[in-house]
Parts: structure tokens; C-alpha cells; sequence
């Protein structure tokens, strides 16, 4: 596998990290990179035998059959492109939101899988909301939301007493080792932070409690 880097309006290749994992290789890269998936292995269609590559089990990207030019699917049009002379795939520009399962099958009588990557995107950035607040003399009782901007994961926290935990989750994708969002208290700071085995992000906001009337208001404050 490798991925496509653009710098200063040069175009070079550079290995993605990379490795051999319970027969699938996972591998990590960057947002904007475009990413190349490589079969590896012979693979010789006949009239009766496609190659089709998908993620996550469900959603078709690209295939190829006999004889044919490749076809790209209307969801990936502009944004992959299958290679006929190897069969291997072309992801375009990737985003944390491309993070999955790629699988590449010869399509017949019975699927032979040739191609199996975990791809791991580095993460966007994250969205923090301050739902509600009640404050006592001591402590301020939060409950927040922290979301990607790119809506694929949003979580609501509740933190009483200095410690946060997850109440609802609501995800597109996705097992844990994509990404995770995680909100703590630190000093006079609520923050979230978004991370994975590529990157990580937080956003944070800076909360005041009236104890007498229970009112709240915050503000962002990345520089305190």
C-alpha cells in the first residue's frame, strides 16, 4: 500500500505505515493523501469472473470484468479509479470518513477474497457543545456533546463532580481502533479529544457557574 503526497507542486510516493495483522494489512496515513491498495496476488478473469473491490463489507467501490474497461461506482466517481493492468485501487484525496475495510474479491461462482486493508485516516476535527449546566457550591454538573465536523461520530458526556462519562453514542461507521472521542476536565477547561493511531485533535471551552442562579455561559478559548 502506498499513499500519493502533494508538496510544494510535486507529486511523489511515499510508504504508508504498514503492517501484517490476523491475515488483513492495516495501515495508517493522512487526510489529502490519495491512496494506493495493491492486490498482490495473480489474478486472471475469464467470462464467468469479475474483481470488485468494496469497504466495509457493504459498499461497492469499483470492478472489473472480462474483457472490460473498469467501472466506478456512482458514490466513488471522481474519487477512485481501478487500475485494469493489476486490478489494484486508487483512493483520491482521503478523508477520516474514508477510514475502513477494503476488500478486493474475484466475483464468481464463490467470492475469493485476493485483498483485505484496515485503513486508518487521520482524524478531523471536533465540535464541542455545552448542553446544559447545573452548578451547586462546589462543582458544576455538566452535560455536553462533542461531534466530528465531518458528522461521522457524535458523543454526549455528562461530568458531575470533576469525572466525565459517555451517555449516548451516535456513529456511521465504525469499530473503536478508527478513531475515539474521549471528553475530561482539566483545570477550568471541558475538552474533547479526538484521536486515533495517526493523529489527534481537541477542542475545548472554558465554563463559568453562577452557584446562586444556576446559569451558565462559556466561551471558546483555545489560548488560556
Amino acid at each position: 500500500m502506498k499513499e500519493k503526497a502533494q508538496k510544494r507542486g510535486e507529486s511523489f510516493f511515499v510508504f504508508m505505515s504498514l503492517s501484517s495483522h490476523r491475515g488483513f494489512s492495516l495501515g495508517t496515513t493522512h487526510t489529502g493523501c490519495d491512496l494506493h491498495l495493491d492486490v498482490g496476488t495473480s489474478v486472471v478473469l475469464d467470462k464467468k469472473t469479475d474483481l470488485l473491490w468494496k469497504v466495509n463489507k457493504t459498499n461497492n467501490i469499483a470492478k472489473c470484468g472480462f474483457n472490460n474497461d473498469p467501472v466506478v461506482f456512482d458514490k466513488y466517481e471522481g474519487r477512485a479509479e481501478l487500475f485494469r493492468q493489476n486490478y489494484s485501487l486508487l483512493l483520491k484525496n482521503v478523508q477520516h470518513s474514508d477510514s475502513g475495510d477494503y476488500t478486493a474479491f474475484m466475483v464468481s461462482d464463490e467470492d475469493q477474497k485476493v485483498a483485505e486493508y484496515k485503513v486508518i485516516v487521520q482524524v478531523s476535527p471536533v465540535d464541542l457543545t455545552v448542553d446544559s449546566v447545573s452548578g451547586s457550591s462546589d462543582s458544576c454538573n455538566l452535560t455536553v456533546t462533542c461531534s466530528t465536523v465531518d458528522s461521522q461520530i457524535s458523543s454526549i458526556f455528562t461530568c458531575v463532580a470533576q469525572n466525565c462519562s459517555q451517555v449516548e453514542e451516535n456513529s456511521l461507521k465504525t469499530p473503536d481502533y478508527y478513531s475515539s472521542l474521549i471528553v475530561y476536565l482539566h483545570g477550568d477547561f471541558i475538552i474533547c479529544n479526538h484521536s486515533n493511531n495517526v493523529s489527534w485533535t481537541d477542542s475545548k471551552t472554558k465554563p463559568y457557574c453562577e452557584t446562586r442562579t444556576g446559569k451558565f455561559k462559556g466561551r471558546k478559548d483555545m489560548n488560556d
